[in-house]
C-alpha cells in the first residue's frame, strides 16, 4: 500500500481510540515529511531513516509498505480499535457543529480538519476553538479569533462549507468569554461551562440560564462537564436545575448538545429524556481535537437513537441553508 496512506491511517485510528495525542502526531509528520521528499530519498533507505521527522516506528511502517506489505502495526490497530458503529440515524448526520484545531488544544491545522471532515462526507464541519478564558487550551483571544475567522472559511468550496465559530467559555455570572459584537460574526456559538464545575446548583443553574439567553449562542456544549471513563479519569456532573436550562434552551432556540466523546457521554440519558420533553433541539458532534476523532458521531448517533431523538429535532442533519437560517 502506499506509504502515507497507512501511516495517516495509523494516526487516524490512533485519533479514534483517543491514545496518546503525541504518537497520532508522529505519523502524521511521518507522512508529510515523507510526502515531500525527493524519490531518490525515499528509496533510500539509509537516507530515510536520516531523515529528520521520520523515527524508529514510522520507518518501519514505511518499508513494509513499500515492500507491498500492510505495515505490521496497521494490521494490529485495525484490529485493535473499535471500527465505526452503524446506525440510520448516523447516515442522516450532515455535519458537525462542535471541533478544535491547534489553533487551541487541537493537534492539526485547519486545513487537516477540513480534509477530515470532507473524507467523512459532511456537508459542513464548524471549527469551534476555544475562547480566552481557558488558557491551559491557548484560547483564541479577539485578535486571534478575527485572524482565524477567514482561514477557516477558505477551505470551503466544491459543495463542503467550513464554518467559522467557538466553543466561548460560559463565564462565572452566565457572561460569556467573547466580544459580542465579534460573536455576532461568527456562523456557529458553542456555549460550555469549562470552569467551577462544582457549584451549587442554584448558582449553576443561573449561570447557564444566561447563557442560553444570549442571543448569540446556538449550542449547549457538553452540559454537565462529567467524564466516566478514559486517561483524565472521571468527574461527576455538574448539578443545576435541567428542567429549567432545558425549558429556557428550548425557548430560545438553542440546541443541547449531544456530546459524542465516549468518555464524556454527556448529557445523560435521563438529562436528554428532559430535553426531549421540554421541546429541544440537539446537536450530534464529535468535540474531535483531531481529525480522526471527527468519527467519533457514531456514538453519538447511536446514543441519540436510543434515546429515541426524532432526526428532525437534530440540527445536524440539517442542509445548510436551514441550518444557516437556525443559527442567525
Amino acid at each position: 500500500m502506499d506509504p502515507v496512506d497507512a501511516l495517516l491511517e495509523i494516526a487516524s485510528l490512533l485519533e479514534r481510540e483517543r491514545a496518546s495525542r503525541y504518537r497520532a502526531k508522529a505519523f502524521r509528520q511521518a507522512a508529510a515529511t515523507l510526502q515531500d521528499l525527493p524519490d531518490d530519498v525515499r528509496a533510500d533507505p539509509t537516507r530515510l531513516r536520516a531523515t529528520k521527522g521520520i523515527g524508529e516506528s514510522t520507518f518501519a511502517v514505511i518499508r513494509q509498505a513499500q515492500a507491498g506489505r500492510v505495515p505490521d502495526y496497521l494490521v494490529e490497530l485495525r484490529g485493535d480499535v473499535e471500527p465505526e458503529r452503524v446506525s440510520e440515524l448516523r447516515s442522516k448526520l450532515r455535519g458537525d457543529l462542535h471541533a478544535h484545531t491547534d489553533w487551541s488544544d487541537g493537534t492539526t491545522p485547519i486545513s487537516v480538519m477540513a480534509a477530515a471532515a470532507r473524507a467523512q462526507g459532511h456537508e459542513y464541519q464548524a471549527i469551534t476553538d476555544h475562547s480566552p478564558r481557558l488558557r491551559v487550551a491557548r484560547g483564541l483571544s479577539a485578535e486571534r479569533l478575527r485572524e482565524q475567522i477567514p482561514l477557516v472559511r477558505a477551505e470551503s468550496g466544491d459543495g463542503f462549507t467550513m464554518l467559522a465559530g467557538i466553543e466561548v467559555d460560559i463565564l462565572e455570572d452566565g457572561s460569556l468569554d467573547q466580544e459580542d459584537a465579534l460573536l455576532g460574526e461568527l456562523d456557529i456559538v458553542v456555549a460550555s461551562v469549562h470552569s467551577k464545575l462544582r457549584m451549587d446548583a442554584r448558582p449553576m443553574t443561573a449561570r447557564m440560564l444566561a447563557a442560553v439567553a444570549h442571543p448569540r449562542v446556538n449550542v449547549l456544549g457538553h452540559c454537565t462537564g462529567r467524564l466516566v471513563q478514559g486517561d483524565r479519569g472521571t468527574r461527576p456532573p455538574s448539578q443545576f436545575d435541567a428542567k429549567a436550562v432545558f425549558a429556557a434552551c428550548a425557548e430560545n432556540g438553542v440546541a443541547v448538545e449531544i456530546n459524542s466523546r465516549p468518555e464524556r457521554q454527556d448529557p445523560p440519558d435521563e438529562l436528554i429524556a428532559i430535553a426531549l420533553e421540554a421541546g429541544c433541539l440537539f446537536s450530534i458532534d464529535s468535540d474531535a481535537h483531531a481529525p480522526g476523532q471527527l468519527s467519533l458521531l457514531d456514538h453519538g448517533a447511536e446514543r441519540a437513537e436510543r434515546a429515541g431523538v426524532p432526526a428532525s429535532r437534530i440540527v445536524t442533519t440539517w442542509g445548510l441553508s436551514r441550518l444557516l437560517a437556525w443559527a442567525e
